[in-house]
């Protein structure tokens, strides 16, 4: 019993650090063989060796029953982060408030630092949360701001973040002034302009998505951060569906606040997220939930939350490993090249209309498309129920479409069925 001790106080102090490799030694050795043979490879070469991805999918235990092409909303977790969570549960269950406060909690401190290292900023900057929802409210309500402040936003902003801003605007007085985007766009200039003119002597803040959810347009952050920083602006990005998907940097986007979720694109347990605010930002920003010091220059205060799931937290640790096992720009390579795979093949169809810029610089892992006549949710049904591909019905603003969102373990098998599938409702 006390050497069981003594290893789970290990396990808690070097938390998200357990071993990367999944419990079947077979498969381990193959991930770390498959690594060796690609190793001298550039991203974009080894984002076509079937050879390693067919192996880190076999990492994922996703459905053989069905083709699941909507990633974007949450992403799978591969085993090893399975495994993890389980076993964290299981620990925290033998004593809960021993097992997660003075034993999983210490692991808090290392896992920061981790997702720092992976964010490129200080871990006194990096705030672990439950959700980019969560963590961009800390931003939105956190904010000193007075009537007639003005803020601008896109329509085309995740619904929870416009709500948000909603209910500041009808308790607080304060104005929104909406950017209507034209999606797809290959203008960096065009778009950057659209956020200027909206700009006023009164604007206070301003809202930037990197990339939008509904079509994965990736918008001009840094430029348009930096003339509004130039103007005294603040400066929020919502990184839901970059971090771990696109190869940055969070300084590089210029921003004050950002919020991400980590269950998505690096496919840690669903319930995790991160809070990143500038250092000199964090004093005056008021926390989401109170505690006894929300003037506190740490950014420790974001994470008062009562009793959070401390196995979630830590297993973080995991995906952050079997992430950077892979390396970023690898993924980015990757993902890149599966949406571009099936695209390319469908974009000249008759009736098709791809709403996602192919381009690398505007766009990744997710796309839209539209089939003339037919409504986005008729689409979807049709390929869930005649293909079993899974994707998402988009109507939303001025977009009308189904997002497709392929990830790390889709073959191009899967793909080719899409393919099919398109060709098939392009005709039909």
């Amino acid at each position: 019993m006390a050497n069981r001790r003594h290893f789970i106080r290990q396990l808690g102090l070097a938390a998200g650090a357990a071993s990367l490799l999944p419990p079947d030694p077979a498969l381990a050795a193959s991930i770390q063989e498959a690594g060796r043979r690609v190793s001298d490879l550039s991203p974009a070469e080894a984002a076509r060796n079937e050879d390693y991805w067919s192996v880190i999918a076999r990492a994922y235990t996703v459905s053989p029953q069905i083709i699941n092409l909507n990633n974007g909303g949450v992403s799978p977790q591969p085993l090893v982060v399975q495994d993890a969570l389980d076993r964290y549960n299981r620990y925290s269950n033998e004593a809960p408030t021993y097992y997660m406060w003075r034993i999983l909690g210490q692991g808090r401190e290392p896992l920061r630092e981790k997702l720092a290292l992976l964010a490129g900023c200080s871990p006194e900057e990096i705030a672990i949360n439950r959700n980019a929802t969560e963590a961009l409210d800390t931003a939105v309500f956190g904010l000193n701001l007075k009537r007639g402040d003005e803020v601008v936003l896109t329509r085309q902003d995740y619904p929870n973040m416009l709500q948000a801003w909603r209910q500041r605007e009808m308790r607080d007085g304060i104005r929104l002034n909406y950017v209507n985007l034209e999606l797809p766009t290959e203008d960096d200039e065009l778009m950057v302009q659209k956020f200027v003119a909206a700009f006023t002597p009164k604007t206070r803040v301003v809202m930037i998505t990197h990339m939008i959810n509904w079509t994965g347009q990736i918008l001009p952050v840094r430029k348009i951060a930096d003339i509004a920083r130039q103007r005294g602006m603040e400066v929020i990005v919502d990184g839901a569906h970059t971090f771990a998907h696109l190869d940055y940097k969070i300084p590089d986007l210029g921003c004050d606040y950002y919020g991400t979720s980590l269950h998505k694109w690096l496919s840690a347990s669903f319930g995790s997220g991160m809070l990143y605010v500038k250092k000199e930002k964090i004093r005056d920003l008021w926390p989401l939930f109170p505690n006894n010091e929300p003037k506190s220059p740490d950014i420790r205060k974001f994470e008062v939350l009562g009793t959070r799931s401390f196995p979630i937290e830590q297993s973080i640790g995991q995906a952050l490993q079997f992430h950077n096992s892979i390396g970023t720009k690898r993924k980015e390579e990757r993902l890149r090249y599966l949406k571009n795979y099936w695209a390319e093949k469908v974009k000249d169809l008759p009736r098709f209309r791809l709403n996602t810029s192919l381009k690398p610089e505007f766009s990744c892992a997710l796309a839209n498309f539209g089939i003339e006549g037919m409504e986005p949710g008729a689409v979807e049904s049709t390929l869930l129920g005649r293909y079993k591909i899974h994707t998402s019905p988009i109507v939303w603003e001025n977009i009308k479409g189904v997002r497709v969102t392929p990830h790390i373990y889709t073959s191009l098998a899967d793909l080719d069925k899409l393919v099919d599938a398109v060709h098939f409702l392009a005709k039909k």
